[in-house]
């Protein structure tokens, strides 16, 4: 079983919110609290695969979120689920087909609910292992969440003395939420429409492009443009001006170094290659870097809750260097969230290696107040680091 860092249950805050919403709305006024606690469980189901060892780092990656978050695997459990609540909770007086709806609702959230995320949830197993990933919704937003919370801690205060204002607090949460992540998808529709036109007269216009929410807000968006040698990055704030051009810095990346392991269908580099879309980052760095024991969760990495690093074993010869890929879509340069050891170079020669993954060097504080500057002005340079 893999090693899981405090992080990843933390992690499972707003899908405990959101299902503890969604049980109260289905069944809230017959079980009470209970309708909250078996959504709330309910929706955190799906994440129980980060217990799961896939065998190493990039299968863990690569794995989560795909048949635990499938959204015709979860229908097919549901009625179990259900008869099995029906069955614990028969005075409660709460039908078989009222707990079907809970469980169907609350677990069927969680990975639609993930999907908005860019990380990548394999909604259409086992017909397509397609990685769905918008971007619209960063991993922790509290203007998502914090509603939830709201209704649902307001709905267990009234639920025995005004069961009717309860039953409306629940639901005002719910909808706020859900016209919040309404909103997200209109602003990264916005932004990345500003940013295509803007490219449509540069040598830019037709590379891969990525617009991905900035880190807690929606406000300002972060933009990753692809190139044969590498990828731009900046930044665009929702409150820009119209026609202020946005900053694109360069970062070389040696893609070159993996064409042979691509070439002889690598898996791990292939894997990854697909899982990021194409969005991927490649350098090297010395043998004897530090690297994560075992693998390690989105938000474990962002708050540097990462299994204990130890280094990775000297290779007998010193000319050689590790080969990593990074996952250029979480993160920013040159802290990304997911960065795997592939291969090994000595001259020409690029060999594969186990993958092992590197634990995320953590931004500064001084992003967090970069981003809330650039979010109202482009008048701030580039951001630290």
């Amino acid at each position: 079983m893999r090693a899981v860092p405090a992080g990843d249950f933390l992690d499972s805050l707003t899908h405990i919110v959101l299902g503890a919403a969604l049980g109260t709305a289905v069944l809230g006024r017959k079980v009470g609290p209970r309708a909250a606690l078996w959504g709330a469980l309910c929706s955190t189901l799906p994440d129980l695969d980060v217990l799961v060892s896939h065998g190493d780092p990039v299968r863990d990656f690569t794995f989560h979120r795909a048949a635990s978050h499938s959204l015709f695997w979860l229908t097919l459990a549901s009625p179990f689920i259900a008869w099995a609540l029906a069955r614990l909770h028969r005075e409660a007086g709460a039908s078989f087909r009222g707990w079907l709806v809970l469980t169907w609702l609350t677990l069927i959230a969680h990975p639609l609910l993930d999907a908005f995320t860019v990380y990548g949830t394999q909604l259409l197993l086992p017909f397509s292992d397609y990685p769905v990933g918008m971007g619209s919704l960063f991993i922790i937003d509290p203007l998502y969440t914090v509603p939830l919370i709201v209704g649902v801690l307001a709905a267990m205060r009234w639920r025995m003395r005004a069961p009717a204002r309860a039953a409306r607090w629940n639901t005002v949460g719910l909808v706020a939420s859900t016209v919040y992540l309404a909103w997200t998808v209109a602003a990264q529709s916005h932004v990345e429409h500003d940013v295509r036109h803007e490219l449509a007269a540069s040598p830019l216009a037709h590379g891969r492009l990525l617009v991905t929410a900035a880190p807690f807000n929606s406000l300002l968006w972060r933009v990753v443009v692809m190139d044969d040698a590498g990828y731009f990055e900046g930044y665009r704030s929702i409150l820009d001006a119209g026609g202020s051009s946005i900053s694109l810095v360069h970062h070389t990346s040696e893609a070159r170094l993996l064409e042979p392991l691509l070439q002889r269908n690598d898996w791990a580099v292939q894997r990854l290659a697909w899982f990021a879309k194409g969005f991927y980052g490649v350098r090297e760095v010395g043998s004897g870097m530090a690297v994560a024991a075992g693998s390690a969760s989105t938000l474990g990495q962002l708050l540097g809750l990462v299994d204990t690093a130890a280094a990775a074993a000297p290779n007998s010869r010193r000319s050689r260097r590790a080969v990593v890929m990074e996952d250029l879509r979480m993160g920013q340069t040159p802290w990304f969230v997911f960065s795997f050891v592939v291969a090994e170079r000595e001259g020409d020669r690029v060999v594969p290696v186990t993958s092992q993954q590197l634990p995320m060097e953590r931004p500064p504080v001084a992003v967090l107040g970069w981003e809330w500057r650039r979010i109202f002005t482009d008048r701030v340079g580039p951001p630290p680091g």
